[in-house]
């Protein structure tokens, strides 16, 4: 079983920046992250097939996947963050060699999760 491992999750200002990580086990498929605030539905934030990533309107412009292929991990590099980015963030991955359907947003593709990270951004 494939397990996904979350780190960088913490508390910051408005405006300030955190970097997600999340490491695999050993080799998977289209990875990606979504996120879940308070009382909200879990939402995909980006994802990343080899060279394709998408963004979330929400995401664009102030959020950056990358995988580092040979160790397994997959970051999130978050800029600008606001209060609205609150919520447990996870990492998701497809078995290995199967690519992102669609923008790569729909939980139900997703077969390995993360415990989450938690990031709370105060205003």
């Amino acid at each position: 079983q494939v397990q996904l491992v979350e780190s960088g999750g913490g508390s910051v200002q408005a405006g300030g920046s955190l970097r997600l990580s999340c490491t695999a086990s050993e080799p998977v498929g289209c990875m990606a992250w979504f996120r879940q605030a308070p009382g909200k539905e879990r939402e995909g934030v980006a994802s990343i097939w080899g060279v394709l990533t998408t963004y979330a309107d929400s995401a664009k412009g102030r959020f950056t996947i990358s995988e580092d292929i040979p160790k397994n991990t997959l970051y999130l590099q978050m800029s600008s963050l606001k209060p609205e980015d609150t919520g447990m963030y996870y990492c998701a991955a497809r078995r290995k060699a199967w690519s992102c359907t669609g923008d790569g947003f729909v939980s139900g593709d997703y077969i390995y999760w993360g415990q989450g990270t938690q990031v709370t951004v105060s205003s």
